[in-house]
């Protein structure tokens, strides 16, 4: 397994060793001493699992008062996985960034807590699954827009399909932000 950092310190890729033959694979999707060894020390305490149509976009998600960190990555498809740094005392406060998770290339990324997070998929379906370090708390969801102008990111979609929830979020300038 290969864990590399990211433009965003905490954000971290990890690339699974797989073992293929004729039979099919296996690869180790969680160790946690080795996650340890590379700064991941979390404890993960509820896991997500979402289906998605081609060109649907889910997020910016975060929880403020109970702060998920995740684990993502995609079984089926691909999307283009996505974490913003919200932590105001943060050198990258406001800033993104995006990969592709496919169940092709099996890379999974780690995102902190302090961080929202969303996901397009750019596959006719996408199946998605997370680990995340708290449980999902209903009244402590926040939503920030997905194409708020004072994040820029580069969107692989220009009119993707939201929930009417994501579509209302909020502007990053009205956010709450973490300290």
């Amino acid at each position: 397994m290969q864990l590399a950092t990211t433009s965003l310190p905490g954000v971290i890729i990890i690339e699974p060793r797989v073992f293929a033959d004729a039979r099919g694979f296996f690869m180790e999707t969680y160790h946690q001493d080795k996650f340890a060894a590379a700064g991941i020390d979390a404890s993960f305490r509820q896991d997500n699992h979402s289906y998605s149509r081609h060109g649907v976009l889910r997020g910016l998600h975060y929880q403020f008062e109970h702060p998920q960190g995740k684990l993502v990555r995609a079984i089926r498809g691909a999307v283009f996985d996505v974490a913003v740094d919200l932590r105001r005392g943060s050198p990258h406060f406001g800033s993104w960034f995006g990969t592709q998770l496919t169940a092709d290339n099996r890379r999974q990324l780690y995102i902190p807590s302090g961080f929202a997070h969303g996901f397009c998929v750019l596959s006719d379906e996408a199946e998605v699954v997370y680990k995340a370090t708290d449980v999902w708390h209903p009244g402590d969801e926040h939503t920030i827009r997905w194409d708020d102008p004072d994040l820029g990111i580069d969107w692989p979609f220009t009119n993707p399909l939201v929930s009417e929830k994501d579509a209302a979020g909020r502007s990053f300038a009205e956010a709450r932000h973490f300290n």
